[in-house]
């Protein structure tokens, strides 16, 4: 007689998983304890009218020509520093890839050593540091974005490189072909596409980086932002954060139709 189906038990001493998931809500639950929420406070009745008094400070926004001109040249400036401190990181990350690469064994741990510690520094804190050599403005932006994101770019071309076909880069140094053109004609074309999406992707992320850069006075919209938002010009400040959601919507949508043609 067949024994009836019994469903599993929702957690197994032999499952890792089970264990896992068992840590995280153990680790959810002690920060919840751990911190000190006031969410009765917040779900108030006077919270939500604060709130809502605020969020009525930002209408209508000030949409002057002279205004829109200005918050229309700091999106450029913000653009432009997202755009140059990707290209300039995707080239670094690129030469330190190499290296960090189990290809080069010699220089791996030292260099992946060196790609942990520029990603490991937010961008905030980097143009901080760099406003001292740099000063304000743009440039100081555009370094912090190129140091953290070459980081994280060396270490993605890096796992990028390791997985290339090792097919084509073997038989190139069988005829004896040197390092840099097994690189460039056997391993380059097979992880290009990859190596695009990458840093089309870390695009999306550093608009929005840079956009809020203008903090530590790193230029572009985050600087307007802060500037008037200091002020309590809340109608200004409506306006550069409708710039900001155009702008990053606008670069999404670029970087998204870029990654499908790549990857067709």
């Amino acid at each position: 007689m067949a024994t009836p189906h019994q469903s599993p038990s929702l957690f197994s001493a032999r499952c890792r998983a089970c264990w896992l998931v068992a840590g995280v809500l153990a680790l959810v639950v002690a920060s919840f304890l751990s911190l000190d929420l006031h969410l009765v406070a917040f779900a108030s009745a006077e919270s939500l009218a604060s709130m809502g008094r605020f969020l009525g400070e930002f209408f209508p926004p000030d949409l002057s020509p002279a205004f829109v001109a200005r918050v229309t040249g700091g999106a450029w400036e913000t653009l432009a520093m997202s755009a140059l401190g990707t290209l300039l990181a995707a080239v670094l990350g690129v030469l330190m890839a190499l290296p960090a690469s189990r290809l080069h064994g010699s220089a791996r741990a030292s260099t992946r050593l060196l790609l942990n510690a520029l990603r490991s520094v937010p961008e905030l804190v980097w143009a901080a540091m760099l406003l001292i050599s740099a000063g304000l403005g743009p440039f100081a932006g555009t370094l912090a974005l190129t140091a953290h994101t070459s980081g994280v770019l060396g270490r993605l071309f890096a796992e990028a490189i390791e997985n290339a076909a090792p097919g084509p880069a073997a038989a190139l140094r069988a005829q004896g072909a040197g390092t840099a053109r097994v690189f460039l004609y056997a391993t380059l074309p097979q992880v290009l596409p990859q190596l695009m999406s990458y840093t089309l992707y870390r695009w999306e992320n550093n608009i929005r980086a840079a956009a809020v850069l203008g903090v530590v006075g790193a230029g572009g919209l985050g600087q307007l932002l802060m500037f008037h938002m200091g002020l309590f010009q809340m109608n200004k400040t409506a306006t550069v954060l409708m710039a900001m959601l155009i702008l990053v919507a606008l670069v999404d949508g670029a970087s998204f139709a870029l990654r499908r043609w790549l990857t067709r």
